[in-house]
Formats: structure tokens, sequence, C-alpha cells
């Protein structure tokens, strides 16, 4: 059941897939149509209009030679010997096929060539003796298509007294664009065929019966035509010159007498169509098959998965104490794991306090000083004060204002010290950060005898990190120099701030093992020492390393050298 189940939706599946691919297909069709369409219509009228320019040209040259001299010297009786001599001198230079002057009558008195049958132009005659341009195409004789152009011939009284006919031979005209793309052909007003690129179907005639075009002569050859959307399509079994299925495009030309059609083969249309309903079934059949395997795999799984808690539920009597003990283990490492991430939260804080705590002596000196050089320079101020003595009043309370802005830098740097921060790394002035640090340790240093050489830039440095975090580093950096030289002779501690970079080196009996410095619980100081566990540096490892930084633990050659360098803060960090 489940087999036949798995086949109904994979066939279901690919008849979903296969009408979609069908609905992009058909949208594809006729998107590629449109654009067939658009292409079609500007290469019939890049045809149109260069058989219309073409012909234009000998309806101005009938024009030009009605108005010429030696025509009227031959209609006013003179001998036509010359007239027939510069009608042949045009037709040779404008490639006409003939050029033939008559009388009001229509009787032909001069012809270029004379010697060569030549169209029926009664009727354009007719209108041209009307004074008006007459045009039309048709075939001579011999069988050549042309077109020809009748002028009027006006005497000084503006009557007609003769016509200027010119005629094209079309076989000339078509001679540059044959076998060009698309098929293009340009019925007349009898619907046959009579300009085209395609010499196979000259003189075609329109069907009676609908669209399409029948030979002239024999039997009519394979054709059908229907509509996609507001396109006609023909299906055509015309030869191997022209397309089995074609886009027809038509063009009015009025200005010569004929209509102008386009047979587009819309076999692109049909492949770029079939390539994106090809592209749509790929994905989706692809799409369907990771999720068939992912399914199967699934149940694949599912089937192990019920026959271990077949097997499980066998012995379950037997393990019931086990797993009672095992879930207890689980709730004990859970609730271990809970209290293991409360305490790593509030780690970082706890250092800082503990920091606080090893320098609240020191910082109780530097509070308890400026308070007492305040009480005796207020002393001082009042008993000027009563000796009259404004000059050294104003001094005593000079030196008052700044012990206070020195007491309120160093409560400012433990309030900031002791804040809990944890927004994302924002722009830190590291040359600041450094000095505050410094003067939150001042008070041990100067209490263990340490001689401080710190060197910091002219200008702000920039970098990417935490005010409050990156002080609690370098403050823990510096105690751990000072603790590293208790007991030694000498006792420098060295402090270098440059570009994003900050160094402190110590005279310390430097790192044992420096590979582990920075791992948890790891400490040079004795075990069970009031000091701290070894959690500082992995704190302050854990802090640069969150800013993207680094830091870097090593010996040098008179004690501990750390390096602690930033990432600089760039607009691209802003973003």
């Amino acid at each position: 059941m489940g087999h036949l189940r798995r086949i109904s939706v994979i066939l279901g599946f690919v008849a979903l897939v296969a009408a979609a691919a069908a609905g992009v297909w058909r949208y594809g069709y006729f998107q590629a149509l449109d654009q067939l369409a658009r292409q079609g219509q500007s290469d019939l009228a890049l045809a149109s209009d260069r058989l219309t320019g073409q012909l234009q040209r000998y309806r101005e040259l009938a024009v030009l030679v009605a108005d010429h001299p030696q025509v009227s010297a031959a209609l006013a009786g003179e001998d036509i010997t010359q007239t027939e001599i510069l009608f042949l001198d045009i037709a040779d230079k404008t490639a006409a096929q003939d050029i033939r002057l008559t009388d009001a009558t229509g009787t032909i008195l001069a012809s270029a060539r004379p010697d060569q049958p030549g169209l029926d132009i009664a009727p354009l005659v007719a209108r041209a003796a009307q004074g008006a341009l007459g045009w039309g195409n048709g075939r001579t004789a011999q069988g050549t298509r042309v077109f020809a152009y009748a002028a009027p011939v006006f005497d000084a009284q503006a009557q007609v007294k003769g016509t200027v006919v010119v005629t094209a031979d079309l076989a000339g005209i078509e001679w540059d664009w044959v076998g060009s793309n698309p098929a293009v052909f340009f019925t007349d007003a009898r619907d046959r065929v009579f300009i085209t690129n395609r010499s196979e179907i000259v003189y075609w005639q329109r069907s009676e019966t609908g669209p399409g075009l029948t030979p002239a002569d024999g039997a009519a050859l394979p054709f059908d035509s229907y509509q996609r959307g507001r396109h006609e399509v023909w299906q055509l079994g015309w030869g191997p010159y022209l397309p089995q299925n074609a886009l027809h495009l038509v063009r009015p030309l009025p200005v010569i007498g004929m209509t102008g059609e386009a047979l587009v083969d819309v076999a692109p249309a049909r492949r770029l169509a079939t390539l994106q309903a090809a592209a749509v079934a790929g994905l989706c059949l692809a799409f369907g098959a990771l999720l068939f395997l992912a399914t199967e795999r699934r149940r694949t799984l599912a089937d192990a998965n019920a026959q271990l808690e077949a097997r499980v539920s066998e012995r379950t009597a037997e393990l019931s104490d086990t797993n009672a003990r095992l879930r207890r283990e689980a709730e004990e490492r859970e609730e271990a794991q809970t209290a293991l991430a409360r305490a790593q939260a509030d780690l970082v804080q706890a250092g800082k306090l503990s920091a606080l705590g090893q320098m609240s002596a020191g910082l109780s000196h530097e509070l308890n000083q400026p308070l007492m050089a305040i009480q005796t320079y207020a002393d001082n101020a009042a008993a000027f004060l009563e000796r009259d003595k404004p000059e050294r009043t104003q001094d005593n309370l000079s030196r008052i204002a700044d012990m206070a802005r020195r007491m309120g830098r160093i409560i400012k740097n433990l309030r900031a010290f002791a804040r809990q921060e944890s927004e994302p790394a924002v722009r830190v002035d590291l040359r600041a950060v450094v000095q505050s640090a410094v003067e939150l340790t001042t008070p041990r240093i100067r209490n263990e005898d340490v001689a401080l050489t710190l060197t910091l830039p002219d200008a702000p440095i920039w970098v990417s990190g935490g005010e409050v975090r990156l002080g609690q580093v370098f403050v823990n950096l510096i105690s751990n120099a000072v603790d590293a030289m208790a007991g030694q002779d000498a006792r420098a501690l060295t402090i270098t701030v440059e570009n994003a970079a900050v160094t402190i080196a110590d005279t310390g009996p430097g790192i044992e093992t420096p590979d582990r410095v920075f791992d948890p619980f790891y400490s040079t100081k004795e075990v069970g020492a009031s000091e701290g566990m070894g959690l500082g540096l992995s704190i302050s490892y854990g802090i640069i390393q969150g800013f993207g930084g680094e830091i870097h633990g090593q010996n040098g050659p008179h004690g501990a050298i750390f390096t602690v360098t930033l990432q600089p803060w760039t607009q691209e960090a802003a973003a």
C-alpha cells in the first residue's frame, strides 16, 4: 500500500511539473512572439522603405525627363532620333528598363529600346493625359516584371501634349536582397506576389478562401494557419527556403499600390520557450528528487528508529532503574550547565570587582590624600581671607579645585571600570583607555615601588571595542605585571601605545609556558594564593577576540611582554 502511495505521489508531482513547464512554455512563447513581431515589423518596414525609395527614383526620373527640352522638341514634330539617343543614354545610366514618349492620344513616338516589347502603358497614359502621375506594375511579353511611372508633358498653356513613361525592371531591384531574412513579399492589386526575396513564390496568388498563397500553376502546397494571441502563424510546406512555421506580418504600401508581407521563422521563439520550460522543469524535478531522497531517508530512519524502539521496549523493565538514574544525572548536568552559564556571565564583572578590591587600599589613599589637601587649603584660604590677602586665598581655592577635579577623575574611572558593559563594539580612543587604566593602577604601582614608563601618542587612536571591557583588560595586564615583579630587585613597567597596538613589558621572571598562558585556571602564582584563580588572562583573551583583535604573551630579554592589537575604527566598522 505504501509503495503504491509513493508511486501516485511521484506521478502527481511529475504531472504538476509538466503543467508548470507547459505554462512557462506558453508564456515564454508568447513573449518571444511579441519580440519576433517587433523585429519582423522593423525588417518589413526597412524592406518596404527600401523598395519604395528605389521606385521613387524612377518616378522622379519620369518627372525630370518630361521637362527636358528635347522632349518638347519631339512633340513639336522634330526628328525623334536625338530624343531616342537621349532616352537610351538616360536608361543606361539609371538602369531603367525603358523610357518612352507618347503623344496626347497615347501613340508611342520615341523609345530608348524600341526593339524590346514593353508593358501595356495605356492605363498609365490615360491617367497622365488627365494631368496626374500614372503608375502601375505588370509583366512584359517576355515575362519581365516591371514597374512604370507616366509623367505628363505640358505645353505653354498647361495642356497635356504628351507623356513620358519610365519603366523599371524589378528583377534588378530584387537582386540586392534575394535570400535575405526574413522572407518578404509584396502583393499587388490583383493579390499576386509581384516582388519578393524568395523567387520560388513569384506570381503566387492569395487564396480566395482565407490566408495563405497558392502557386500560379500546379496544385496547392501544404498550408495551415492558426492564431497565437494576437499573432497569426502560418504552417508551410513550401520548400527549404521558407520556414515551416512563420509569423505572418502585413504592412500596407499605398504609395506604390502594394501590400508588404513578411514570414518570420518562429523556431527561435519555440527554442527559447522550450529552454525556459526545460529549465523550470529541470529545477522542479531536481528539487523533487532531493525532496524524495530526503523523504526516503527520513522513512528509512523512521523504520530504523521503530526497530530500535521495539528492541528498547523489550528491555525497559530491566533498565528502568538505570534510566531513572540517567535522568537524574541529566537533570543534574543541566542544572550544573545552567549554573556554569550564569557563573561565566558574571565572571567578567567579578574579575573587575576583584581587581577593584585589590586596588582599594591604594585608591583610598589616592582619595584621602586630596581630601586632606583640600581641608588644609580650605583652612589656609580662610586664614588668608581674614588677613585680607585675596591673592593667596584665590591660589588656595585654585588648588582646592584641582584636587576636586583629580578626585572626580578617579571616581569617574572607578565608576566606568565597575560598570557592566554589554553593547557591541563602538569607536573608542585607545590612548584614553590606557591612560584611565594607568590612573586606576597608579596607587598600586607606587606602593610596589615600580618604575613606570608610559609612552602615549599625541593624537587619539580610534579603535573598535568597548571602553569598559578594554579598560578591564589593561588593568588586568598591568596588575599581573606588578604581581609578577614582587620580590624582584629591579621593578620597571613599560607601557607603549603605537598605532592600534599596546605593549606592556615588565622585568619579572617571565612566562613559564607561553602557549598555555591564556588557558582558564592557568596561573604562575602558588596554589591557594589569594591573588586569583588564573581566569584574568582567559577573560582578557575572550574580550579581545570578541572585538576582532589579538593578544599575545611572550618572554622578552628582561621579563614578560604582552601585546594587544585591536582593529582600527573605519567607516566599514561603523556600518
